[in-house]
């Protein structure tokens, strides 16, 4: 079904080509159903990258969804096209001044993680935006470095720096296979990882409102949610197409950092041969539970009553 996106955004071009269903609002307001209102606040650095991943995943479900892309306003990125940001994205105060609620929230990573949460240029908009979501939103999915600021701030767990990047293909345990954020999955399933900080796994599992689904013996929690479902952190980056890492190493590589190819990655450990994309299919899957079980059956119909 499909996604409800403007057909000028340049991402909406690309997914149309791979066949994705996207609609406009002039086909949207002839069905008569309400669609899920999902908001991503993408903090990535190539903007169009990560909306090409997130709304392929969201488009693999049989619900329409209406998407909106925000930014932040305390922080321009430097490798973001402003037009681009002014003509498809919207701030924080915009949509909080304008009172509009949404059925779910997705924050992506940002590649900030060596820094503490309070130097963030953006991180007490952030903030704001959490404490917002908690009334106005009904579920909300963290990624990655997300993650670790959604775990810090509301429940005190801070990440620490790893003894070397997190980085490459790390297969994961499936721990609670009776909740619906994994229903289908498969014991085991490999997942990107791509971080310099992790958040300490006893820690996680000793709060009591937490619930570590999926977690990795090299890589530590791929995915944890709130008792409630209304919080879901994902630590990696299923999202990521087969040369993501491969892209993110080469830059490394080129911004003079010390690193080691990605783990598990390059066919036969052959630098630059991208391999075989192995992890979407559980990653439509988390996207399609998240909708269904935690969103569309949870959220009101009058999307105003969202408390």
């Amino acid at each position: 079904m499909p996604v409800k996106v403007p057909l000028s955004l340049p991402s909406a071009q690309s997914l149309i080509k791979e066949n994705i269903f996207i609609m406009d609002s002039e086909r949207a307001v002839k069905q008569e159903i309400r669609p899920l209102r999902i908001a991503i606040l993408n903090l990535m650095p190539n903007k169009v990258d990560t909306e090409i991943q997130l709304l392929r995943l969201l488009s693999n479900n049989p619900l329409q969804i209406e998407v909106d892309l925000l930014k932040t306003e305390s922080y321009n990125p430097k490798n973001a096209a402003r037009e681009h940001l002014e003509t498809f994205y919207r701030t924080f105060s915009d949509v909080q001044s304008n009172g509009i609620k949404f059925d779910g929230l997705i924050v992506t990573g940002a590649p900030v993680e060596k820094l503490k949460f309070e130097e963030i240029a953006y991180w007490e908009e952030l903030k704001n935006i959490m404490d917002w979501a908690e009334h106005n939103v009904y579920s909300s999915m963290y990624i990655c470095w997300a993650a670790q600021a959604a775990m810090y701030y509301m429940y005190g767990i801070d990440k620490s720096v790893a003894d070397e990047k997190i980085f490459g293909i790390f297969r994961g345990k499936v721990l609670d296979k009776f909740n619906p954020l994994v229903r289908g999955f498969d014991d085991e399933y490999s997942a990107p990882h791509s971080r310099y900080t992790q958040v300490n796994s006893q820690d996680v599992k000793n709060n009591p409102d937490i619930s570590v689904l999926v977690e990795s013996d090299e890589a530590g929690i791929y995915l944890a949610a709130s008792k409630n479902l209304r919080r879901v952190f994902v630590f990696g980056h299923g999202e990521y197409d087969a040369c993501t890492l491969h892209n993110e190493y080469m830059r490394d590589l080129q911004n003079g950092e010390a690193i080691a190819p990605p783990k598990h990655y390059y066919p036969h450990g052959k630098v630059g041969e991208i391999p075989a994309l192995t992890w979407r299919a559980h990653e439509s899957l988390l996207i399609s539970n998240w909708l269904n079980y935690c969103v569309y059956q949870a959220t009101p119909y009058d999307i105003g009553k969202i408390i």
